[in-house]
């Protein structure tokens, strides 16, 4: 059995970073040969891995540290006005929790997510193995939020549960509900879902101060950030 005494690491080599134009980036990962179960995956988003699909990886750029982990402090959360709103643009919809798996009707709306949303980036064009591998594989108390409205799947996201939390690990929906605001609206979910289990707290993945993408996380309150080892509540300025 691993821990976090006998993990070995990997780096990869500098490559193009996915984030900021004209950055290298550089990987750590943990060894794929481990046995990474619930107790040590917990420990590991702890102190900032993340996970995806059966690999466990955190950035190590040897000049940069933009990417900040961040965890939201559920029982301290209140929505704002928007966030109130969007909980109420949502309120004929059906969420069910249900465990990770392959289904083409799962596929399906990713794809259409990923086409439709992100054909500009590294996950574009998307594939059955590529859904499998990132969101299926490997997983350890690794659940699909799945969003209905009436009987249709309009959003799917994946969560997975830590000792001391929920790990928000990637939401996809149906563009022509983007109205909706279903990615806010799952994260509300997860929050509400966290305080119902008495989990700390939502772990959110990384902060990138100088990527428009990232600046909805900063709006869930209050937010910690992982600096220098400590999680502090971030400063943003």
């Amino acid at each position: 059995m691993s821990n976090l005494r006998t993990l070995v690491f990997f780096a990869t080599p500098p490559h193009d970073c996915s984030y900021l134009p004209d950055r290298e980036a550089t990987t750590m990962f943990v060894d794929p040969r481990a046995h990474i179960d619930k107790r040590l995956y917990s420990q590991l988003t702890a102190l900032g891995f993340r996970r995806s699909g059966s690999h466990y990886y955190r950035p190590h750029c040897e000049n940069c540290n933009a990417c900040i982990p961040v965890r939201l402090k559920v029982n301290d959360f209140n929505p704002d006005r928007n966030q109130r709103r969007v909980l109420e643009k949502n309120k004929d919809l059906t969420c069910e929790l249900v465990p990770a798996s392959f289904s083409e009707r799962y596929y399906q709306l990713y794809a259409h997510y990923i086409e439709q949303r992100h054909a500009d980036g590294d996950m574009y064009p998307p594939s059955r193995e590529q859904f499998t591998s990132f969101l299926v594989e490997g997983a350890t108390d690794s659940w699909f939020l799945e969003i209905r409205l009436e009987e249709r799947l309009i959003g799917l996201a994946a969560v997975d549960m830590l000792d001391d939390g929920l790990s928000a690990i990637y939401t996809v929906f149906d563009p022509a509900h983007e109205s909706r605001s279903l990615g806010t609206f799952a994260i509300l979910w997860q929050i509400e879902a966290a305080k119902s289990w008495e989990l700390p707290h939502l772990y959110l993945g990384y902060w990138i101060r100088e990527c428009r993408k990232m600046n909805y996380k900063t709006r869930f309150t209050p937010i910690e950030a992982l600096r220098d080892g400590q999680w502090q509540v971030l400063k943003r300025n």
